[in-house]
């Protein structure tokens, strides 16, 4: 594998994007500014199967860096491999971890001093594997009103300032539930008005934001500047609404990435939760090919 300089540089020089698709320089960044991300839960099947050889075939499509799921704090493990064990493999592919999606939310009503252990645990993981970003993805359904939600705004502002206080970052990643009307009050707006800039980043999926949000993607980065630092992205199927390949959705990307604000952008993961017009690898190979033909350009 080239090193990142070398790499950059034979890109320049040749116009070739990754050795999996050769295109007309027209459509190709020469020096595009981000790694192609991919948040691995896509593949949990495969994940669950063989995670190295599942990040190699990954790595082959051109997807550089990932979000990773489902550590092990007791055991300091990811996918069933210890923490430094995973990193070695991670380099050997020269593929890096910049996020990991967390399991905060089974122990969002235990005492604060266990999700502050389990947040410790994180922080270990993280740095053995070079991760930046420690992100809370998700909130258990019967959490989802607005007291929880303020209680919710408490725990991201304590987490985030014990793991700022490590030399990692610390973000919110939202779904459809934050944009839920509970007699004029949102989730998110809590959320955004809550926290601290300085403490909690956001991570911004898309796709929940142009399925339920009455704002777009970049009325809400205009809005809350410097905040929004990691992205995901994902189609959304023009029938039933569900998760789609890029490129087969009705979310016109050519269009919001090549004017949205990027300035606070650091990551940015592809991403399909579900609804494969095949299977997860076909559907990661796919998104990877038209990302890199109509879209990576502006990234």
């Amino acid at each position: 594998m080239f090193n990142t300089t070398t790499r950059r540089t034979f890109l320049k020089q040749t116009g070739v994007l990754s050795v999996s698709s050769i295109l007309p320089l027209s459509v190709l960044p020469l020096n595009p500014q981000f790694k192609m991300g991919l948040q691995l839960f896509t593949i949990r099947d495969a994940m669950a199967k063989d995670p190295i050889g599942s990040i190699k075939y990954a790595r082959s499509l051109g997807y550089e860096d990932g979000e990773i799921y489902g550590y092990d704090g007791d055991n300091d493990t990811y996918y069933g491999i210890k923490s430094k064990e995973f990193n070695k493999n991670l380099i050997d592919l020269d593929f890096t971890i910049s996020s990991g999606h967390y399991d905060f939310s089974s122990r969002f009503n235990e005492p604060m001093e266990n999700l502050e252990r389990y947040v410790d645990q994180c922080i270990e993981g993280s740095h053995s594997i070079g991760s930046k970003y420690i992100t809370w993805p998700w909130l258990a359904p019967e959490f989802r009103d607005i007291e929880n939600f303020k209680i919710l705004t408490d725990k991201l502002n304590t987490i985030g300032e014990q793991v700022t206080n490590s030399g990692l970052e610390f973000a919110y990643h939202n779904h459809d539930f934050e944009f839920t009307d509970h007699n004029g009050e949102k989730g998110y707006d809590i959320i955004l008005a809550g926290t601290d800039p300085s403490l909690v980043k956001l991570q911004m999926d898309m796709y929940w934001v142009e399925h339920s949000s009455n704002k777009s993607p970049t009325e809400l980065i205009a809005e809350n500047p410097g905040r929004f630092v990691m992205w995901h992205i994902k189609d959304m199927d023009k029938v039933t609404r569900d998760y789609s390949e890029m490129g087969n959705g009705s979310i016109d990307y050519v269009n919001l990435l090549s004017k949205i604000d990027k300035d606070a952008l650091q990551y940015y993961y592809i991403e399909q939760g579900g609804n494969f017009a095949e299977n997860s690898m076909k559907s990661i190979t796919d998104s990877a090919e038209y990302f890199k033909k109509n879209l990576q350009r502006y990234l």
